[in-house]
């Protein structure tokens, strides 16, 4: 029996329309949540038994996407969706964020929230309501959970905030911010940003939170009047007995370890104790139990001696960073690279360019577009001294690369002024905490090293954060272990001027507005500071290319010449490219990249598309070629495929009485271009290059002439008039739309 029932809430200008009891009537909890046209289904399931033996929480976060939602077919041979996009996966990240820290503490049954995209108006994003969805169907499930949580986009236009705005409003936007949160405080942040000020961001935060508390409104009315009783799960706890045994047996021994002047020591000292509780309670105490006690122990300690002395695991106050040092132009066959090390975390990013032909394709539920910067982040085993089997990029690697690619997308110079496709790849040598933030820094040495004139340097930093009840400590510079056994995960990359880039992740409920500006200023401070360290390496992009990188000369032409470059079948193009070596692309507005490792290709063939695509011009001397002779003229083709008449009173500077006593078939000669019609009829005069006329004198002459009674001209049309694209193709061009 259908028990549907809807709720409305009000985010920014727009409707929230939230559904349930229609659809997924067998999942936890489902909800269909609307905005526009755009359409998601959210269900939250929870298996009934729990994991064996097993400290941590199982959520998964899915996104089906679906090609329907857009009205496409997808491509391949099998016609159906294969893995998921990157942007997919990044959706997933979004949405596991902020419901992660809302479940119970100890709850070890495995959650599985989907979202499928149902409909898409390419206005209304999807991922806001993905968010909203998956709140919703927890909320209204048997699934204890701790919300509801309320998320909203927030843009700046014009000095303005933009609550909840529709991608066309995004096309001018500084900012694009995304909060999620419960009722009391913000959980999640995620933006990118056009050096957007400090003040700006905050402003934002707090009027964001108070703009979806309306969606909290209803998912709480939903819970009232639809949801189900909260089962009781069992909660993975440490016994007393344990944590006693545990504590007597490690005594002063784990205090030691954390004073250990470097990760590795520290880590080798924690691993040899927690080796040797685990082989001395095998047989009196569940395994998941000891080991979770140590880790409990060791929390307590470096979370104390924090709050009560600012004193962390490797000796630093609160603000100090840890030593850096910046290189470049390391690998001498790469077009630029940039190593950036901070303590003992390091990367290593390389930049190479390319043409226009190496840009993404991106192809989802959103409209077709192109990328011609791309970041990509590896995190590799041996970064923290592990082994593992080689895999293609996790969740890990897609999001930690796509925050460091939104830090300097601002920063990149536009196509106009840098005609290059851009990929970094920061491959991360070793790893103790805030390796995005150092994949940022190592990004913008790499850039600088490549030529690349960025508007301006671009550094991160992660700040963390400590909270016992009033006591409250933000750490600048977090490393590996502060990350693991804080409260907060706070990156921020930007310029001297202002933030380019945003990520905060909560453990706690949420933190008062007065510490996020603490945070902020804190974060600012640092930023300046490692800026000041790399541009000392590096004050500016290099002013030369790498001699292994391309040459790319952008040309703009009439795009009816277009057919003119490309040629019947192709054939032009791949003449040009077999003659000069240069890699050749032609974009339908008439843009054209021409791309060579080798000067001297790219200028000559520059040189033959110029010439190809040239337009008469009224008064320019030509060296022509005759191509047809008539009684009353010569036909001459003064550039590729377009010709004009000299008629035969302009042959000379005497009376020509027959054409072929001046000129033949295949003779080069030097005209004037004298006029062109309205529809585009070329008339050239021989004889007034001869006597030095201009092109006004050549014309009345010449209409003099065809005025007293000669046999004129009979009609003709140049051939490079009306040139069409041919039928057969581009050749080594492409088309994209």
């Amino acid at each position: 029996m259908n028990m549907a029932k809807t709720f409305e809430a009000t985010l920014g200008d727009s409707k929230i329309v939230v559904e349930t009891g229609k659809l997924a009537g067998q999942a936890g909890g489902a909800v269909t949540v609307r905005c526009g046209d755009t359409v998601i289904l959210a269900t939250a399931t929870a298996a009934q038994q729990p994991r064996a033996d097993v400290s941590f929480f199982p959520l998964a976060v899915d996104y089906e996407e679906r090609l329907y939602a857009a009205g496409k077919i997808p491509g391949g041979f099998f016609k159906r969706e294969g893995r998921p996009t990157e942007e997919a996966t990044l959706l997933c990240r979004l949405v596991d964020r902020p419901l992660r820290p809302l479940f119970p503490k100890g709850m070890v049954n495995d959650v599985q929230v989907i979202i499928t995209a149902l409909s898409t108006d390419q206005e209304h994003y999807l991922d806001i309501l993905a968010i909203i969805g998956a709140s919703a169907a927890l909320m209204i499930s048997d699934i204890p959970f701790n919300g509801p949580v309320g998320a909203i986009r927030v843009g700046y236009a014009d000095g303005k905030l933009l609550f909840n705005p529709t991608t066309s409003q995004m096309q001018t936007s500084q900012m694009d911010l995304r909060i999620a949160g419960t009722a009391d405080s913000v959980i999640m942040v995620e933006a990118g940003a056009n050096q957007v000020p400090e003040d700006v961001l905050l402003q934002a935060l707090q009027e964001g939170h108070r703009a979806f508390q309306d969606v909290i409104r209803m998912q709480q009315q939903m819970q009232a009047e639809l949801g189900k009783a909260k089962r009781e799960f069992p909660l993975f706890k440490v016994s007393p007995e344990t944590e006693q045994a545990v504590l007597a047996r490690v005594g002063d021994r784990a205090a030691q370890a954390l004073a250990a002047p470097t990760k590795e020591q520290r880590n080798q000292m924690l691993n040899d104790l927690r080796t040797e509780l685990a082989k001395l309670f095998a047989e009196t105490y569940p395994a998941a139990e000891v080991s979770t006690a140590f880790d409990n122990h060791v929390k307590r300690l470096v979370r104390e001696a924090i709050l009560a002395k600012g004193h962390r695991p490797d000796g630093r106050d609160l603000k100090t960073i840890r030593p850096i040092s910046c290189e470049v132009g390391l690998l001498p066959r790469t077009h630029g690279s940039g190593l950036f090390t901070r303590g003992e975390t390091q990367v290593l990013t390389i930049a190479t360019l390319g043409t226009a032909s190496d840009e993404q394709i991106i192809d989802g539920l959103g409209t077709e577009d192109t990328k011609r910067y791309m970041h990509h982040y590896n995190f590799p085993p041996y970064s923290t001294g592990e082994t593992s089997r080689p895999r293609s990029p996790g969740r890990r690697e897609i999001g930690h690369g796509a925050l460091a690619e939104r830090a300097l997308v601002p920063m990149i110079p536009p196509q106009e002024q840098f005609p290059y496709t851009i990929r970094l790849v920061s491959e991360v040598l070793s790893s103790n905490g805030s390796t995005s933030m150092a994949s940022v820094c190592a990004s913008t040495l790499a850039l600088m090293d490549a030529g690349v004139p960025i508007k301006a340097p671009v550094a991160g930093i992660a700040m963390g954060l400590i909270k016992e009840d009033d006591r409250v400590a933000v750490l600048t510079d977090i490393q590996g272990m502060e990350d693991f056994l804080g409260d907060m995960d706070f990156k921020v990359a930007g310029t001297a001027n202002g933030v380019t880039a945003l990520q905060m992740d909560l453990k706690i409920k949420g933190i008062a507005p007065d510490v996020m500006r603490t945070a902020l200023a804190q974060a600012r401070e640092a930023r300046l500071f490692v800026l000041d360290k790399m541009l000392s390496t590096l004050g500016s992009a290099r002013p030369e290319l790498s001699p292994y990188a391309p040459r790319i000369t952008l040309l703009k032409i009439d795009p009816q010449k277009i057919g003119a470059v490309i040629g019947p079948g192709g054939k032009m193009i791949r003449k040009i490219i077999e003659e000069t070596g240069a890699k050749i692309d032609v974009e339908d507005d008439g843009t054209v990249f021409v791309a060579s490792v080798e000067k001297e290709g790219s200028d000559k063939a520059v040189a033959m598309i110029r010439q190809l695509t040239e337009v008469p011009e009224v008064g320019k001397i030509y060296v022509g070629k005759v191509v047809r002779i008539t009684d009353f003229g010569a036909f001459v083709e003064i550039l590729p495929g377009t010709d004009g008449l000299v008629h035969i009173s302009q042959l000379a500077d005497f009376r020509v009485g027959k054409v072929e006593d001046v000129v033949k078939l295949g003779d080069e000669i030097m005209v004037m271009v004298i006029d062109i019609d309205g529809d585009g009829k070329i008339r050239l005069s021989r004889s007034a290059v001869l006597e030095g006329l201009t092109a006004e004198q050549a014309r009345e002459r010449d209409q003099r002439n065809r005025s007293s009674g000669g046999s004129g001209p009979r009609p003709f049309r140049p051939r490079g008039s009306g040139d069409r694209r041919p039928e057969g193709g581009r050749g080594d061009s492409r088309s994209r739309r």
